[in-house]
């Protein structure tokens, strides 16, 4: 009789698919049946993503999917409305799912007994009330914006925010003297127009309603890095850093194919000499900052490594301006990342500082310049600036853009910087020896296994 059949559930969002699937990795590992639920537009997208792709992905998970509840032609980069969607079409879908599969079961096969839910799919703990199977929780991000959906409530007594979401007034909240305070106008659901940022607000308070009421609640962090924030949500047990094993060839659910031949380029280049850039899978930078980018890359007269992800408005309609010649750098669609940032040629990471980026930064030791956008990002960047003191982050001119000056003076004090670099060091073991045997985060996960099998 085999172990139990735990079926994976993650918000559909390339930084949530990614952790999940490590996440689940793990468990297959261990000799679980695991059954990984996408949504049927970002499910074609990682078959398409594999092909070709020596991963044993597909062998030890099952990948399955769902409908999302969008049409084919509506932008599932509106979080708002995909947020809306998923509520309406996906609780039946997957408790229709859940049963079909324990219905035809083949002979030696265990039924779902457990879903393992990303915490932005909390809603699917009335599924398994209904269904009589256990749930338990993974947060992908960090504590620290944990902390602050927890305290939605309190916000909006304490008059920081409206029932709607929206600041009331410009200030910055501090939750605890131990996590960074943060500007209420960087909220975690700030994201798109108000309509979007309303349905944003209403989904997050929402599932973290059904999420603080699972038995199990896991996070993508490690103690060290955030212990305030731990001590805020005493339930949140870290398992991170939630990472591929490389060993074992894995790379996670990606949307789009890596290209590895970047791996080739950086055996070519020096230890700690390439600028590596990558803004995830969700930021899109206008042609003026673009070009000032191209710019700084080419001012600072070393090799880069440089990620233009295909359409969003990124590579495929800007114009690189005409001085850019590119020849000590190499530019590719999508990269196998943590590949990329283990590789002895890295220097530096420039980055959005969404957590996935940011926790595989960390746990490779690599310093960060910070160039955040939206969501957890602002948050994430306090973190990596000024307590974990890994990185620096941009200042903009007037206009809010970083020029190529700024971009080429923030290269060179950031590599001239030891401290940086040493402190990057320390991280990266304190991070390795959490998920390594006897670890914290290792034994969390450990309990987990208990569990899932009493």
């Amino acid at each position: 009789m085999g172990r139990s059949h735990v079926l994976v559930l993650p918000y559909p969002a390339q930084g949530h698919v990614n952790p999940l699937m490590h996440f689940a990795q793990g468990l297959a590992n261990l000799g679980f049946k695991v059954t990984f639920v996408n949504t049927h537009f970002n499910h074609k997208r990682v078959l398409a993503a594999m092909v070709g792709r020596n991963d044993p992905t597909g062998s030890c998970v099952n990948l399955v999917s769902i409908p999302d509840g969008m049409g084919l032609e509506d932008d599932r980069n509106d979080i708002g409305k995909l947020c809306e969607a998923i509520l309406i079409a996906m609780p039946k879908s997957l408790e229709e799912l859940i049963q079909n599969i324990n219905k035809t079961l083949e002979f030696g096969d265990q039924p779902i007994t457990c879903i393992v839910s990303d915490a932005c799919m909390a809603w699917s703990r009335e599924v398994a009330n209904k269904l009589g199977i256990r749930l338990a929780m993974v947060w992908p991000a960090s504590a620290a914006i944990y902390s602050i959906l927890a305290n939605i409530p309190n916000l909006i007594r304490d008059g920081y925010i409206d029932d709607e979401g929206f600041s009331i007034k410009k200030q910055r909240i501090q939750l605890s003297l131990s996590i960074p305070s943060f500007d209420i106008e960087n909220i975690p659901w700030r994201l798109g127009d108000s309509n979007s940022q309303k349905a944003l607000f209403k989904y997050l308070k929402r599932t973290f309603e059904h999420s603080q009421l699972t038995e199990w609640q896991m996070c993508n962090s490690f103690y060290e890095i955030e212990p305030g924030a731990f001590s805020l949500v005493p339930k949140l047990l870290p398992v991170g850093p939630l990472l591929a094993n490389n060993d074992a060839g894995h790379s996670g659910a990606q949307f789009w194919q890596e290209d590895s031949s970047c791996l080739t380029w950086l055996d070519q280049q020096p230890s700690q000499s390439v600028i590596y850039v990558a803004f995830g899978s969700l930021t899109i930078i206008d042609q003026i900052q673009f070009q000032e980018l191209a710019l700084g890359l080419q001012l600072t007269n070393k090799p880069f490594l440089w990620v233009l992800r295909p359409g969003n408005n990124q590579e495929s309609n800007h114009v690189r301006p005409n001085e850019f010649h590119g020849s000590h750098g190499k530019i590719v669609s999508w990269a196998p990342q943590q590949k990329v940032l283990s590789h002895p040629a890295i220097a530096c990471f420039v980055s959005h500082c969404g957590w996935n980026s940011t926790i595989e930064g960390v746990s490779n030791g690599v310093p960060f310049l910070c160039w955040p956008h939206f969501l957890d990002q602002f948050h994430n960047t306090n973190y990596i600036c000024d307590s974990w003191k890994v990185g620096l982050g941009f200042d903009k001119d007037e206009s809010g853009i970083i020029r190529k000056e700024e971009f080429n003076k923030k290269v060179e004090l950031l590599l001239g910087d030891k401290n940086i670099r040493e402190k990057a060091f320390e991280l990266k073991q304190i991070a390795r020896n959490n998920i390594g045997e006897g670890g914290q985060n290792s034994t969390n996960f450990s309990n987990f296994i208990k569990w899932l099998e009493a």
